[in-house]
């Protein structure tokens, strides 16, 4: 049976979350059902991360197998006429080994966190950033920004509800800079725990706006206590924007990390 490996975006807002949910609408239930409508498959399809309600992705990575062996661009085309008119997209799709997986062979995994930092409300990034009215200084985020990079226990940024077996995680990459009118957040971990990015970018907000010091971020993440948690930043600014693996599949239109 041949694995493929697929390349999807989509606008998380219509979905509770991308896990597959008896009765709810996700993206996994979504992909699953244009498998079966071109294949006549019935199949659980792996993903990269199970992003949360309201969370977008421009690289999420998915795997399933099916028993016909279909070219790559077949399986993305028809896919893709048969998930109109949910907002979603296969990108690409790529025949991959046996033993890879969305999950278990991914390296690493990047988000980026979006906030439109102006007085006006958004209007065609409505639903797509978080907006922010008070001046942020972007400077100072990244500043406080650099004391999470590293091996750390992030019990302050995980949720109460986190699954995880360790709160320990390495967080490779934390950058902060100001794109215009909107402050930019990227995050890069081989994995993260539940709701870690949000949590950590409303703890940085904190410091943009002069509420916290770079001082009060360290001190957080020290006291590994959720009560020492800023607020949680809501879903709509985060999207999964790149996984990495060993070896990457065959996208061909994939940025780079």
């Amino acid at each position: 049976m041949p694995r493929y490996s697929c390349l999807v975006e989509y606008d998380g807002r219509p979905y509770k979350g991308f896990q597959a949910q008896d009765n709810l609408p996700t993206v996994q239930g979504a992909l699953e059902r244009a498998i079966l409508g071109f294949s006549g498959e019935a199949l659980r399809i792996t993903a990269a991360g199970r992003t949360d309600t309201g969370v977008h992705a421009s690289g999420q990575v998915i795997t399933f197998d099916l028993p016909k062996t279909y070219r790559p661009d077949v399986v993305r085309d028809a896919m893709n006429a048969y998930l109109v008119p949910e907002p979603i997209a296969v990108r690409e799709a790529a025949i991959v080994d046996d033993d890879f997986s969305a999950r278990f062979s991914a390296t690493g995994r990047m988000y980026l966190y979006r906030i439109l930092n102006r007085r006006a409300p958004p209007a065609l990034e409505q639903g797509r950033v978080w907006h922010v009215k008070k001046p942020l200084d972007a400077e100072v985020m990244a500043e406080a920004a650099q004391h999470l990079i590293g091996r750390h226990d992030f019990t302050t940024f995980r949720d109460t509800e986190c699954q995880a077996a360790s709160p320990i995680k390495t967080l490779d990459i934390a950058r902060v800079k100001r794109v215009g009118e909107e402050v930019h957040l990227v995050f890069a971990s081989r994995s993260f725990l539940h709701r870690q990015v949000r949590s950590m970018t409303g703890t940085l907000v904190e410091a943009g706006i002069g509420r916290w010091t770079v001082a009060d971020v360290k001190a957080a993440l020290e006291a590994r206590d959720r009560r020492a948690c800023g607020q949680v930043a809501p879903p709509e600014g985060l999207c999964l924007t790149h996984v990495t693996f060993e070896p990457e599949p065959d996208f061909a239109s994939r940025s780079s990390i």
